[in-house]
Parts: C-alpha cells; structure tokens; sequence
C-alpha cells in the first residue's frame, strides 16, 4: 500500500513538472506570433501575452492529463456495472477549487492594470476629471532612473488629426504637415491626438499602442520608437462608412535620417493628398444605380507638404 501511494505521488509530481515544462515553453512561443517589437513599450505587452498564454496551456494541460490519467488508471473493470462510492460532497476540495480561480483572476487583473498604467492608456476616469489636454504619465520605457535622457523626455510633439476618413500628421518644429507618421528612432515622442468628429482609436500594431481620440479633447499620447522600418497605423474605432480605408505609413528612421525628411518636406508646398475615401466616394456617386442607403461624405483631402 505504500508503494503504491509512493508511486502515485512520484507520477503527481511527474505530470506537474512536465505540464509546467511544456506550459513554459509554449508561452515563450508566444512571442514569435506577434509582429516585431517596433516601441519600447511593446515588451510590456508581450509579457502580459506570454503570461496569460503560459497561464492557460497550465490550466489546460493540467485538467486534460488529469482527465486523461483518471479514464486510463481508474476506469471500471470490464463488466463491472457497480455503482461507485456514495460521495457528498468535500468542504476543502470545493474550497481550493473556488479560491484558486479567485487568486487567479485577482493576478491577472492586477498584471493587466499594471500594464495598462504603464502604458499610459487613458480611460473614463481621467476624461471626469478633464481640465485642459490630457496628459500621460511616461511610459514604460522612459523610467525616472533611466541614465539615457534622450528616452526620458519627449524630443518631438506632433500634432495628430483624425477624421473621417483620414490621419493628418503636423509637425511644428518645421510647420509641416504630412499624411504619413515619421518617427525618430530611440527618441521620446509625444503625440497631440485631436478628432475633428467621431470617435478614433489610434492604433500601430508593432508597437502595441492603442488609443481612443475623442472628438474636442486634445489627448497627450507618450512612447518611444526602436526600430527603424514602415508599419501601418489604422482606425481601432469603427468611425462610418470608409473607416477602413483610415490607414496610415508609419515610417521609423534615425533621428539624422527624420531631420533630413522633415527639412525637405518644408521645403514643398502643400498639395491635396490622395484619399482613398474621397476617391471611392466619387465614384459611387457617378454611378447610375443608386442604392438609396446614406452615406457621411468623406472631409476634402488634407493639403499636405509631404502627401507620404
């Protein structure tokens, strides 16, 4: 009897140490299936993914090999059509199995909201206190103690304007204003994020930034580019008919490379950039067949220095 008892223990702690293993591993796969880490602060929120996704191959695993253990060890002897023991009811297992879920949530919730702060999102409670633009406290990447001051302070404020349907972009360092986003890469950013009439959601993918732009308030929106590339920046909010020609180039270069464009786009005069919403719009409405249904007319194209 104690062997067998010393055999179960043995494959109990088997089974957890190899569900823990693979459960591991799997989270840290979780990295690969998510776009390059384009911001510093996107390693916040590839954490918080690897997290949850470890945290849910445990729990599945864990009830599945136990499933799985229960119908290969304990299954009925053939032809044994007994009933099974008389069971009640257990106070200290229905316990553990109700406070351990409760734990659980309260961690992720916890790591969530951490996360959420230090990305700087703005939520409901900040716009009940709205005085004037909303300010964010520096993300992640800027820490207080960091030695690096260049990613301690904003170096670049753009001015951001959404509308329907379209992203305006001005840089007043140089009075330009561009229909695509150019970033300098390791340096502070602060954006001015503006709507001109619904509700937007600014949001770039490889940088695991998303953030609501509400029309008449101006909203201070913080982070720190790291990797030189083009990435795509579209409208998270569904804003109207042709919300989802909304989209944007996200160019990240180095701060000489940024410079030089910004300096050569003020030297080009503004020009009405292309738009996608405008354009189909237009055609839509030359076309013989109407359907009657009605549609918000995109805004005039932006006159631009940089059409991008």
């Amino acid at each position: 009897m104690k062997i067998q008892k010393i055999l179960n223990i043995l494959t109990l702690l088997t089974g957890a140490i190899a569900v823990t293993a693979t459960s591991l591993w799997i989270g840290k796969q979780a990295y690969s299936w998510l776009p390059p880490q384009a911001a510093a602060e996107s390693q916040l929120i590839d954490n918080l993914i690897s997290f949850l996704v470890t945290l849910g191959s445990f729990i599945f695993l864990g009830v599945t090999s136990t499933l799985m253990y229960s119908v290969i060890f304990h299954r009925a002897v053939k032809d044994d059509f007994s009933d099974g023991p008389a069971i009640e009811g257990n106070i200290t297992l229905e316990v553990v199995w109700t406070a351990i879920p409760i734990l659980l949530v309260f961690w992720i919730a916890g790591y969530s909201y951490q996360v959420y702060e230090q990305m700087g999102i703005q939520g409901p409670s900040q716009l009940v206190h709205l005085h004037n633009p909303l300010g964010i406290e520096s993300a992640y990447a800027a820490a207080k103690d960091s030695p690096d001051t260049a990613l301690a302070e904003p170096v670049e404020k753009i001015d951001v304007l959404a509308k329907q349907w379209a992203w305006v972009f001005h840089y007043p360092e140089k009075d330009v204003t561009s229909t695509e986003l150019h970033l300098p890469s390791d340096r502070r950013v602060r954006l001015a994020l503006n709507s001109q009439d619904v509700l937007h959601g600014f949001y770039i993918p490889a940088f695991r930034l998303k953030q609501d732009i509400i029309p008449n308030h101006a909203i201070d929106f913080e982070f720190t580019p790291v990797r030189p590339g083009q990435y795509r920046l579209t409208d998270s909010q569904y804003s109207g008919t042709y919300f989802a020609t909304m989209q944007a180039n996200v160019v990240v270069e180095s701060p000489e490379e940024y410079h030089q464009w910004l300096s050569q786009a003020a030297t080009q005069k503004p020009s009405p950039a292309k738009n996608q919403a405008a354009s189909e719009y237009a055609q839509t409405s030359n076309q013989s067949v109407q359907t009657g249904w009605a549609t918000v007319p995109p805004a005039a194209p932006p006159l631009v220095n940089s059409p991008g």
